[in-house]
């Protein structure tokens, strides 16, 4: 069967780079990125590295006159508008690059590779200044971390203030834009600041920090930029989506190795892909709730929620739950509004607690406090874990949505693990509650399901 060619043009983007032979940068992680954004991707090759997780072993360049024939055979053929540029490792390359770039009137996006994440150089060190000389004067952008921006700028940076600095310093040597990267700085700090200076404004994106080495994460960031351009986004709008993007892909990293762990820009799709099945298996679960009579006694007076996360989510607002909570109405339960994304703060706080610790525990519901109930999950091999709300620290209490992620954090400290349920006495103005945790929405009701009938006695059948 023969398939009609698409009549949507595809945005087509071109990296020119290293490659990678672990497969978590270069151009590796940059062809991933533009799939996972929808956007066709070319490339460019500039050097060969034996590299993994651990560090680069081997590097072969790439001859200047091959990178620009490379160059020429793509944009010959394939409407290149936006490039974005890594490892270019001689002034050489970097020539070829700027050559080409001027031909062909290509916007880049430029990575300023100077060494891995692992210490390794992936540049010729007396050929540092020829960044400066030949690709920052035809950058639209240029993403270096806090090490290349002063590397480039020749000044130090100690807090925000030096990182303004530098971005106008680098501006200064030819850049149109700037986004510095911030991981690096105040690394005791819960929050990552990335800073953009763009026609002559800074806009300044906070954040959490995620505890992981990356592998690939500058790559994968410019890349993504690269591709929203292509997309036909402004720059700063480009750099916005961009920023949640590499979020997403550090939440979604893989640990394929025994070193660094590289980000995951497949997880953007994965999320994508989930949104409306998520969707479904909350209202599914809903419904049981609202038909099986044996929920009603144990439904909390506040109301009982569902919900479940996506594989990767950055916060609340990748959570569904009912809107509205499943509510008493007269003699049963009924959910107030559908699923959505965001609808609960409270339940959402829960589940993200849990997946910092299991991954795999994506959903919870809650019901209202009883021991025969806790006892009867316990009973029938459920692991079960309480907090005491009268031991939460007064600075945890005073930060609205805190209480719940604290009292998880206790549960799970008192098991060494997730547990199945973790319940509290409630204390004045909040109700007692038990929370069922599980992987989906149906594990969570089955669980719950499973130890409410275990408290009511089957009849027995007796033959006439």
């Amino acid at each position: 069967m023969q398939y009609p060619h698409r009549a949507k043009k595809i945005p087509c983007a071109m990296t020119i780079a290293g490659s990678d032979s672990g497969g978590g940068a270069g151009i590796e992680a940059d062809l991933k990125t533009f799939s996972a954004l929808g956007v066709f991707g070319t490339c460019v090759i500039t050097a060969i590295t034996a590299q993994n997780t651990r560090g680069v072993k081997e590097i072969f360049p790439v001859p200047p006159e091959m990178v620009k024939a490379q160059i020429q055979t793509v944009m010959e053929d394939i409407p290149i508008k936006v490039a974005k540029t890594g490892m270019l490792y001689s002034r050489g390359i970097m020539k070829a690059v700027a050559e080409s770039v001027d031909e062909y009137g290509i916007t880049i996006v430029a990575d300023p590779v100077l060494r891995a994440g692992t210490g390794s150089s992936l540049i010729i060190e007396e050929d540092k200044n020829s960044l400066i000389e030949f690709i920052l004067p035809r950058t639209k952008i240029l993403t270096p971390n806090l090490f290349e921006a002063e590397a480039i700028s020749s000044l130090k940076i100690r807090s925000l203030e030096d990182m303004k600095k530098v971005a106008r310093k680098i501006v200064e040597l030819g850049a149109d834009a700037v986004i510095i990267k911030g991981g690096h700085l105040r690394k005791n700090e819960q929050k990552v600041y990335d800073l953009l200076y763009h026609q002559g404004s800074f806009r300044v994106f906070e954040k959490q920090r995620i505890r992981i080495k990356p592998h690939g994460g500058g790559c994968t960031f410019s890349a993504a930029i690269a591709s929203f351009l292509a997309k036909g986004e402004q720059l700063e709008h480009a750099v916005e989506k961009a920023e949640r993007f590499i979020e997403i892909s550090f939440r979604g990293a893989l640990k394929v190795g025994s070193g660094r762990t590289p980000v995951n820009p497949m997880a953007f799709l994965y999320n994508k892909s989930e949104r409306a099945e998520i969707i479904e298996q909350v209202e599914a679960a809903a419904r049981l709730i609202e038909e099986n009579p044996h929920f009603l006694p144990f439904a909390a007076e506040v109301g009982t929620q569902i919900a479940m996360a996506l594989p990767f989510p950055r916060g609340p607002e990748d959570i569904a739950a009912i809107e509205g909570r499943i509510v008493k109405v007269r003699d049963g339960l009924k959910a107030v509004g559908p699923a959505r994304f965001g609808a609960s703060r409270h339940i959402a706080s829960i589940i993200l607690t849990a997946m910092k610790h299991d991954p795999e525990i994506r959903a919870a519901m809650n019901l209202h406090y009883s021991p025969r109930l806790v006892e009867a999950f316990r009973k029938i091999g459920f692991k079960a874990a309480g907090f005491d709300r009268r031991l939460e620290p007064a600075e945890i209490k005073r930060v609205e949505g805190k209480s719940l992620s604290w009292g998880v954090e206790e549960a799970i400290r008192e098991l060494h693990e997730v547990p199945d349920v973790i319940y509290d006495e409630g204390e004045v103005g909040k109700e007692p509650m038990i929370r069922i945790l599980g992987r989906n929405t149906s594990e969570v009701v089955n669980k719950a399901l499973k130890a409410i009938e275990s408290l009511f006695p089957r009849r027995r059948k007796i033959d006439g």
